[in-house]
């Protein structure tokens, strides 16, 4: 017989909200919070990665 209770959870289902609640994730108030002020440490490092990641694209 079926139930009409809606979909079957597994027993370790957590609910989005309830795993925001539990690790205390906060909105993003801005994009400078997303990335490092220091993430490269020169104009070379930054160039090698540019080179690597379109490399990477025309790979695909």
């Amino acid at each position: 017989m079926f139930s009409t209770s809606g979909p079957r959870r597994s027993d370790d289902h957590v609910p989005t909200e309830e795993l925001i609640r539990r690790q205390g994730v906060k909105p993003v108030a801005s994009a400078d919070e997303l990335a490092p002020e220091d993430a490269f440490t020169s104009d070379e490092e930054y160039e090698k990665f540019l080179r690597d990641l379109y490399a990477s694209r025309r790979r695909s």
